[in-house]
This record gives C-alpha cells, sequence and structure tokens, in this order.
C-alpha cells in the first residue's frame, strides 16, 4: 500500500475522472461487492463499497491506498486486503462518516496494520 492510504498508487492503473461505480471489488480471496461511490480527492481519496448479501449490506469505507489495480475492461477493482480484514473493518455509516477527518483517521489506523512495507 502506498504511503499514504488516502491516495492511488502509482502503479494501479488509476485514472482521475473514470467513474468506477458499479466497479466489482475483489479482495485477494474472493469478490467482497461493488464500488457505491468513489472520491478523487487529493489527499482523501476513497471507494465506498456496497457487500451486499455478503456481510448483511454491510457498506464499506476502503481508503484509494488500498486499491493494487483497476482493470477498466473488465470493470473490476483489485485492493490488497482479504475478506476478512474487510469484514472487520470499522463500521460505515455513509451520512456522516465519508468527509470526517476523525474517521479518516480511526480508518487509517485500522488499515496501516495490514500495510504491505
Amino acid at each position: 500500500m502506498s504511503a499514504s492510504l488516502w491516495g492511488y498508487q502509482p502503479a494501479s492503473g488509476h485514472t482521475a475522472g473514470i467513474d468506477l461505480s458499479g466497479y466489482t471489488v475483489e479482495a485477494t480471496d474472493g469478490s467482497i461487492g461493488k464500488v457505491d461511490k468513489h472520491s478523487d480527492q487529493a489527499g482523501s481519496a476513497y471507494l465506498l463499497v456496497d457487500t451486499g448479501v455478503w456481510i448483511f449490506g454491510k457498506d464499506v469505507l476502503l481508503p484509494a491506498g488500498t486499491v493494487r489495480r483497476i482493470d477498466t475492461e473488465d470493470r473490476k477493482v483489485y485492493v490488497d486486503l482479504t475478506k476478512e480484514q474487510v469484514k472487520d473493518s470499522p463500521e460505515f455509516d455513509r451520512h456522516r462518516q465519508a468527509e470526517d477527518p476523525g474517521y479518516h483517521a480511526q480508518i487509517s489506523a485500522y488499515y496501516m496494520a495490514f500495510r504491505i512495507m
């Protein structure tokens, strides 16, 4: 993962302005849902993923730095996380937390524990 979790890795294939909504999100061990919303904002880029029935409709916020690769042809986003790591992520409330700096700090602390050095 990148030094800053809130920016896309240079090798991810991310192109600013591309709409990732609806893309399937693949963890290292299988599909985890679809991108519901995303932000390209510098220093605060993220994917909001709807996990559907997999973890009972839980929405998760994934910092852009967790994205390993984007395949625009197959409409898939690959992240450097396991399904279990995503499942155990902090709860997300889409009405309050997407832009909340305190929540970003909580998310950063959680995902930094899995950062590949």
